[in-house]
C-alpha cells in the first residue's frame, strides 16, 4: 500500500463501522484473503456490488449498473502518473467488491486473485499509530469528492 501505508505501519482498524453500513469506495479495509483466511491484507475498495471494473491502458475503469463507463479518478492519493498494470474485467456482484493496493506495480489484490466477498471485510484502517511521526487520522467523511468517477463520453 506505499506509498500511504507501509509494513512498519501500526494501524487501529474499525470493526464496527462495517457492522452498520456497507464499504464505500476509496475507504482502505482490512480483510481476510480469501485463499488464507489466516492471512490479512489491507488494501482500497475501487468496486462495489453489482458493478463491473476493468483495468486496462494503465487506467481502472467502473461501469454502473446501469452500463455507465467511469473512469475512477485517483489523483488524490495515488503520485502523478502512476498507471494501474494489467489487464483485468470484472463484474461484481452482491456482497463483492474489486480491491486494489495503492502500489500498483507490485501490490497482489484483486488483479491477480479477484473479487473480494464481504464475508471476508474486517474492518477500516481509522488510524495510524505508529511511527509516531507518521501518526494520522483517516477521515472518509467527504469520501464522494476525493474518490470520485467521472463518466467517459
Amino acid at each position: 500500500m506505499e506509498p500511504n501505508f507501509t509494513s512498519s505501519n501500526y494501524l487501529l482498524v474499525d470493526e464496527v463501522t462495517y457492522l452498520l453500513r456497507d464499504p464505500q469506495r476509496g475507504e482502505v479495509i482490512v480483510f481476510k484473503y480469501p485463499n488464507d483466511p489466516s492471512t490479512y491484507y489491507i488494501k482500497r475498495v475501487i468496486g462495489l456490488p453489482g458493478e463491473r471494473v476493468e483495468v486496462k491502458g494503465g487506467s481502472v475503469y467502473v461501469f454502473s449498473q446501469d452500463g455507465a463507463k467511469k473512469i475512477f479518478s485517483e489523483e488524490n492519493y495515488l503520485p502523478s502518473g502512476l498507471k494501474t498494470s494489467g489487464f483485468v474485467s470484472v463484474q461484481l456482484s452482491e456482497e463483492e467488491y474489486f480491491v486494489l493496493g495503492d502500489n500498483r506495480n507490485y501490490s497482489y489484490d484483486s488483479r491477480s486473485w479477484g473479487k473480494l466477498g464481504r464475508e471476508n471485510i474486517i474492518g477500516l484502517a481509522r488510524l495510524r499509530l505508529l511511527p509516531i511521526t507518521q501518526a494520522k487520522v483517516f477521515d472518509y467523511s467527504d469520501i464522494s469528492d476525493s474518490f470520485k468517477l467521472e463518466t467517459i463520453k
